[in-house]
């Protein structure tokens, strides 16, 4: 009888412990913070000039515009489901372009952005781009961008500004 004690609780324990939910490393300060962060992106946004070695010609997003196309670009960003759009104006030799978009922001303000196309289920999107957010407040952050160009390290910083609340 006692055996089948001691097994009934030690199966007991396995089974709590199996089942215990797993620590993310957040505490909920950091997590409040993040959040704060995030919904700082939400709006109208521009992309009032960007930031790189001029000695190479950048295709941002795999659209196949010129970096050049990309400045002055809108962005809706709507943090509450973590979707949104960018528009290309097609001045200037660009394309005119609507992309839908989704994104999500780590703990370590990874943003992580997805191109989503008609009729297309954003989870079923499997390929995506990742930047650093930096310096969000109410009406500029910048999205960092790191590539490899010759073999060499290099950002492309997309400096956005607030188009109106």
């Amino acid at each position: 009888m006692r055996k089948l004690i001691f097994l009934g609780m030690l199966g007991t324990a396995l089974v709590a412990t199996s089942c215990s939910s797993k620590k993310t490393g957040v505490s909920a300060g950091e997590a409040q913070a993040l959040r704060a962060d995030v919904m700082k992106l939400k709006g109208q946004w521009d992309i009032s000039n960007i930031d790189f070695d001029r000695n190479y010609s950048i295709k941002p997003f795999d659209e196949g515009a010129s970096i050049n196309c990309f400045v002055g670009s809108s962005w809706t960003l709507i943090p509450n489901n973590y979707t949104g759009t960018y528009t290309l104006h097609g001045e200037n030799g660009c394309p005119s372009k609507i992309q839908a978009i989704t994104f999500s922001v780590d703990k370590n303000s990874v943003v992580s952005i997805k191109k989503v196309g008609d009729g297309e289920k954003a989870k079923r999107v499997l390929s995506g781009y990742k930047l650093m957010l930096e310096n969000p407040t109410a009406d500029t952050f910048t999205l960092v961008q790191s590539l490899t160009a010759d073999g060499k390290a290099m950002d492309v910083r997309y400096n956005f500004v607030r188009k109106g609340k």
